[in-house]
């Protein structure tokens, strides 16, 4: 028998709303607390690895991902002039049980969201509670909340455990290490848009072009802008800027593109011209790029951490919320194995700690988009031959040892998962 019967999640993101139909699953009842008045279909885009597919599919939203996501076909890495470097297929065709997708964070916000007051009702979500403090006791948490905006008390609420999935700014994880400070920059900024334009490729591709100090990522991300033979391009441009980290207000805002867009001027390839999907851009925001340091502990008795206010990591790889959605799927497991809520948030502590410290540091060092830092540093004007500057045994090693810090090496998933059936 559970004892954990009742959960608080603080934060209405994806890790929190998978951990809630997750949680939910395994008959617990959950309530969700979010600081915004109401959760809007906001954000760019991103992607969901197989083995977060995998997890979503287990809870029964395969039908509602294929609407909203646009199957991934291929990964291809280039150098600053568009010459190709690496190249690999995704998803299915790289021979997953599941796709990879390619959509708009908002639209699976809301598929999420959707889900989750179908299955438990309006009020598991409880909109405009921001976190103020919480006491742990015996039997459970107590939580006290506040509206953001005015101020004003909102009372407390108390359930078995709770989860902090409030993000890298996280009221929760601040409790328990409050010198930690703010977030760490790389000294990298960002920018991103979403811009309706010829497809490119093969019209699922998703490129990555340059190096360390500046690069630009691009991917489709509508499939109904792909049904009728055009895309939503959802793009990243990134260039280093060095400095400390921008203040938190900063984040996420209008960008002046005379701030970026000069440094890909020249960025006129054969099969993507950069210069020109920047310029039709009309909305472009900015961010830093930024983690924390590992923690040495997640769990604390009844209360854990969860996605990004556990492990933010930077944007490579495609992987932030693929792990949060992984960590929900552990700490599901964690407490139907067990009849005592600390040693489950242990256990689940246990599993997903070390795995996603791993790649916290493998992102600092590029991950897999290491290899066109090699070939940057090998071949800063082009090459006439790849293999001349990088071999295939070197680029394949790179690209599958990622898979398996990541979790997503296709053989060990496929068999990991065989259960699933």
């Amino acid at each position: 028998m559970l004892s954990v019967k009742t959960a608080m999640i603080i934060g209405g993101g994806i890790g929190g709303l998978v951990t809630a139909l997750q949680l939910h699953q395994v008959g617990i009842s959950v309530q969700i607390f979010e600081s915004v008045e109401e959760i809007r279909e906001l954000g760019v885009g991103i992607n969901l690895l197989p083995h977060a597919v995998r997890v979503l599919t287990n809870l029964g939203l395969a039908e509602e991902l294929a609407n909203v996501g646009l199957p991934t076909a291929e990964l291809i890495y280039h150098n600053k002039y568009g010459q190709q470097i690496w190249s690999e297929p995704r998803g299915i065709a790289a021979g997953y049980r599941w796709p990879q997708y390619s959509l708009l964070r908002g639209k699976l916000q809301m598929l999420l969201l959707h889900a989750v007051k179908e299955r438990m009702g309006e009020k598991a979500v409880i909109p405009g509670h921001h976190l103020a403090s919480f006491q742990i006791g015996e039997h459970g948490v107590e939580a006290s909340f506040v509206n953001r905006k005015t101020g004003a008390l909102l009372g407390s609420r108390q359930a078995d455990i709770l989860i902090g999935a409030d993000g890298i700014h996280s009221v929760v994880r601040r409790s328990f290490y409050p010198n930690e400070g703010i977030p760490k920059f790389s000294g990298r900024m960002l920018w991103r848009g979403i811009t309706l334009s010829d497809s490119f490729l093969t019209g699922r591709s998703m490129i990555m072009a340059g190096h360390q100090d500046q690069k630009f990522v691009a991917y489709p991300a509508c499939p109904i802008a792909a049904s009728q033979g055009a895309s939503l391009i959802n793009w990243i441009a990134e260039l280093r800027v060095g400095g400390d980290t921008p203040p938190r207000n900063d984040w996420n805002r209008l960008a002046d593109k005379l701030d970026f867009a000069p440094a890909f001027s020249d960025w006129h390839f054969a099969w993507l011209d950069v210069e020109k999907l920047i310029q039709k851009t009309s909305l472009v925001y900015e961010f830093p790029m930024v983690d924390r340091d590992p923690l040495p502990r997640w769990s604390f008795e009844r209360v854990t951490l969860l996605g990004d206010a556990a492990h933010p990591m930077y944007p490579i790889g495609s992987n932030g919320a693929s792990q949060a959605i992984l960590d929900a799927e552990a700490l599901g497991q964690a407490l139907v194995g067990t009849t005592d809520a600390k040693s489950a948030l242990a256990q689940y502590e246990e599993v997903r700690m070390k795995p996603t410290a791993a790649i916290v540091q493998s992102n600092r060092e590029m991950g897999p988009e290491k290899v066109m830092q090699i070939v940057e540093e090998r071949a800063p004007k082009g090459y006439a031959k790849l293999e001349d500057i990088i071999s295939r045994t070197e680029l394949e090693q790179i690209a599958t040892h990622y898979k398996q810090l990541a979790g997503f090496d296709p053989n060990l998933l496929n068999k990991h998962s065989a259960n699933d059936r």
